[in-house]
């Protein structure tokens, strides 16, 4: 009884967080933001437990160790995977979860950029140490990364799960929290058939140590949002060009800030102009300008389900480098299925009329215009 006594008077009542998520997601409605969905704010619920149980875990941490002695620890914040199909708003809801999470040590990373900067780690561990690449390599992660957020995750190499399996088993030992957001239930994640056996072990982690959620609204918000566009290219480039790039990006990243950022491709870093979940920013010269090559392309388009890009220039003769750079970008994007709005000085067919390699790129024309296609906008983005 006088433990009960104690425990009543000293443990610390819901934050004053309980409840934030929902009225920012009810502000944003009301802003027209985006349109009220009762699923996403079934999970915007889950999400708000995580962040209520955090700041109780914090609160209990602060607490004198006489307060301690009688009280009992808060229950841990289970970490979070959610699946569902592309445009269910799956970024948006992570968005307002990141945004609102309090905790100092949160980190917000693409799959494909965690993945690369894992492995270039790894690489550079071993070259210098004899000890466990993946043990030092969750140390490091949770040394920044009390709560980590990964966008986009997806899985194609056996070897990576393997890596995978081991790295947040560690994580989870770490107590690092993590919340993911996929296409795919774990028990999909991998469709390559070979040494099923061996992913088994990494998605029965995931089920075990994360709450798995759907996200299953039946509608594709994104694909609405395309389908209502009355123009993807937009030209020429005059003084209505940056507020349409500012505009799109306003409406496929629900008004994230724009922020300079890298995607790490072999150890190198591509500069764009800011990334947001599976949405990126980026300038003609950011791609095209810039010494860029396939493997780059085909890394951006595996990355990202919508490129915003401005400022394309009608190309000359003097241009043919910057012209046969723009064509592999847009064969990476078009085999990917990734969505594509820009701004440019001309139409798709007057970008390159004369030059070298002028003939090859009406084959760039061509998959320009049927990007803009109905059909197109409706095919799945593939991240192989």
């Amino acid at each position: 009884m006088l433990r009960s006594f104690f425990q009543d008077k000293y443990d610390y009542q819901a934050p004053e967080q309980t409840g934030e998520l929902e009225r920012h997601y009810k502000h944003q409605v009301a802003q027209n933001h985006i349109q009220f969905d009762n699923t996403q704010l079934e999970v915007l619920l889950e999400l708000q437990e995580i962040i209520d149980r955090l700041m109780l875990s914090s609160a209990h941490l602060q607490k004198s160790l006489h307060q301690k002695l009688f009280s009992s620890p808060p229950k841990k914040s289970q970490s979070l995977y959610l699946y569902g199909d592309v445009g269910r708003g799956k970024s948006m809801l992570m968005s307002l979860f990141y945004n609102a999470c309090p905790i100092e040590l949160k980190r917000r990373v693409p799959f494909n950029s965690f993945m690369l900067e894992a492995h270039s780690f790894i690489h550079k561990w071993r070259q210098h140490n004899n000890t466990d690449a993946i043990t030092a390599l969750a140390k490091d992660i949770r040394a920044t990364s009390k709560v980590l957020c990964i966008d986009e995750f997806h899985v194609t190499d056996i070897a990576d799960a393997m890596m995978l399996e081991r790295l947040f088993s560690k994580l989870f030992d770490l107590d690092t929290l993590v919340v993911i957001t996929s296409n795919r239930h774990p028990d999909d994640l991998y469709q390559g058939g070979l040494q099923k056996d061996q992913f088994l072990k990494f998605t029965q982690l995931l089920k075990d140590e994360a709450k798995v959620i759907e996200l299953a609204t039946n509608t594709d918000y994104r694909l609405m949002k395309l389908q209502a566009l009355e123009v993807s290219y937009y030209f020429p480039i005059d003084r209505r060009a940056d507020d349409f790039i500012q505009e799109r990006y306003n409406e496929f990243t629900n008004y994230a800030s724009i922020k300079a950022s890298t995607l790490p491709v072999l150890g190198r870093e591509v500069l764009l102009s800011s990334i947001h979940g599976d949405v990126a920013l980026a300038s003609f010269d950011e791609l095209c300008v810039q010494p860029l090559g396939s493997i780059d392309y085909i890394e951006i388009a595996k990355s990202f389900n919508l490129i915003i890009m401005a400022n394309i220039p009608q190309l000359s003769a003097d241009k043919r480098n910057e012209a046969k750079r723009f064509m592999l970008l847009i064969d990476a994007l078009y085999e990917h299925k990734v969505k594509l709005i820009c701004t440019a000085e001309v139409s798709p067919l007057e970008l390159y009329p004369e030059g070298d390699g002028a003939f090859e790129f009406k084959r760039t024309v061509s998959r320009l215009i049927e990007m803009q296609s109905k059909h197109y906008l409706q095919a799945t983005h593939n991240t192989d």
